[in-house]
């Protein structure tokens, strides 16, 4: 444990819970993806529904990075944060109407399509504005990810993307609209992936799908592989920045990119990820008659992860250095679901004492909800305290 990264003294005053953003460990983690993309002519687009505070966002505008939204709301919010338009992808199986026409009011670089539904309204959409959407088609490729069910997304039965029995027919309907633009092929096969060896079946499958689309006369101008790379959420000390090297290592040594092609991603958690951590605070410890209980001030409103995914988060008591105790620690909601560990060891537990919950900087301050009329937890920044 290294109580020493966070600044506690300064934290005095500061209503818990409350997210504390390690700002230097955020610009370490983009100099590394910004100088590992660039090694192989990659472009990497910020999956924004990994953590969309105004602040992070426009720090990462400022690197460079490109945009991943998946509503209307956050191309807005990417807009606003600096992002240019033509960086700007937005993908989302369910994107209404009034979000299709912010994207081509914003001349947004593309559209990531999931069902020939969508590729027929994105069509008649441009074609009342008068103009030509760039799309790209989001295939199917059938990879288990080897992650929780719950993320998931690259499988022949979710709800994600256009499988390879319905891909000829798109593209025969894609031919006679004369307002999209056929941009290139997009994947997503799920998140938190630490196997490498599923985004080399990844790679495999899409120069497959390459040479299909070739076959049939179509360029592939760009070439997206989504997102995916995980953090490691047992030991955010000794592995603050992910493995970005070994994850576009996989894609360069299998990946025959054509002349002028770009290749794209979209990660999101493995930036921010191990930025963000949730600070709360000790309301009671609860002596049970086999157990004891550590109640936060803070719960599945701030951050759900724990609840939804069965998700693991260290934890660590930055206020005491006595001895370790065994405890569950709990929130306040009206719900049994709202515990973040079992039978987790942490320095001896008193009321009011400073609990961090590591690796938050994803998922955390973006699902945070007003369940049981809370309030929003606040951010505060290590630059700024």
């Amino acid at each position: 444990m290294t109580k020493g990264i966070f600044p506690t003294d300064r934290f005095n005053g500061l209503r818990t819970p409350f997210y504390y953003y390690d700002i230097e460990l955020l610009r370490q983690t983009l100099n590394v993806v910004v100088d590992r993309t660039a090694r192989y002519g990659y472009h990497e687009h910020y999956a924004v529904k990994a953590n969309a505070n105004p602040r992070i966002l426009s720090l990462i505008a400022r690197q460079g990075l490109g945009a991943d939204c998946v509503s209307g709301g956050e191309v807005q919010a990417a807009v606003d944060a600096g992002f240019p338009p033509d960086r700007i992808f937005f993908a989302g199986v369910g994107k209404a109407d009034w979000e299709i026409l912010l994207g081509l009011e914003h001349d947004i670089a593309c559209f990531n399509v999931e069902s020939l539904a969508e590729l027929h309204v994105i069509n008649d959409l441009a074609a009342a504005q008068g103009k030509t959407a760039s799309v790209a088609l989001r295939i199917n490729p059938n990879i288990d990810a080897h992650t929780h069910a719950k993320i998931t997304t690259g499988l022949q039965e979710n709800k994600f993307g256009i499988t390879a029995g319905m891909l000829p027919g798109v593209l025969n309907a894609m031919t006679g609209m004369k307002h999209v633009r056929f941009f290139g092929i997009h994947f997503h096969i799920g998140s938190q992936i630490t196997d490498m060896s599923v985004f080399r079946d990844l790679c495999i499958r899409a120069g497959e799908w390459q040479d299909e689309l070739e076959a049939r006369g179509l360029t592939v101008e760009n070439l997206n592989f989504g997102g995916g790379l995980g953090i490691d959420y047992h030991h955010p000390n000794q592995a603050p920045v992910p493995d970005f090297e070994n994850f576009f290592s996989v894609f360069h040594q299998l990946i025959r990119q054509r002349p002028g092609q770009q290749i794209h991603f979209e990660l999101g958690r493995a930036v921010v990820g191990q930025c963000g951590t949730l600070i709360a605070k000790t309301l009671y410890v609860k002596e049970g008659e086999a157990k004891k209980f550590a109640i936060l001030d803070a719960g599945f409103t701030e951050l759900i992860r724990p609840a939804m995914y069965d998700a693991y988060h260290r934890i660590e008591n930055l206020t005491s250095d006595e001895a370790v105790e065994t405890y569950d620690v709990a929130g306040p909601i009206c719900e049994s679901s709202d515990v973040f560990a079992k039978a987790r060891e942490l320095n001896r537990v008193h009321r009011n004492d400073l609990i961090a919950i590591r690796s938050a900087g994803a998922y955390g301050e973006v699902m945070a909800s007003q369940y049981n009329c809370r309030r929003l937890p606040d951010a505060c920044f290590s630059d700024l305290l």
